[in-house]
């Protein structure tokens, strides 16, 4: 596996993570414990698309805004064979 596709697939693990401590939050909303984890993978997450995104291209629209220049359209198209 390249470094790119280490990256999305360890962007995918993570948010694979938080989907599932979210629903677990949505039956226990009071446990801090989860809450601190959620908190800390969702860090993760940020910054391995912050990661990402500097070196390849913008995953969401909110990382592509740049001093320099716009980058949002800057991935390739899904019909391209970019996208996993």
């Amino acid at each position: 596996m390249n470094g790119k596709d280490q990256l999305l697939f360890n962007i995918g693990v993570v948010d694979f993570t938080m989907v599932d401590l979210g629903l677990f939050l949505d039956a226990h909303p009071t446990d801090q414990k989860a809450l601190e984890y959620y908190q800390h993978y969702a860090q993760i997450k940020k910054q391995l698309c912050r990661e990402f995104g500097k070196k390849y291209y913008p995953l969401t629209m909110a990382e592509a805004d740049s001093d320099k220049k716009w980058s949002w359209g800057d991935a390739p198209l899904p019909w391209e064979g970019g996208c996993a």
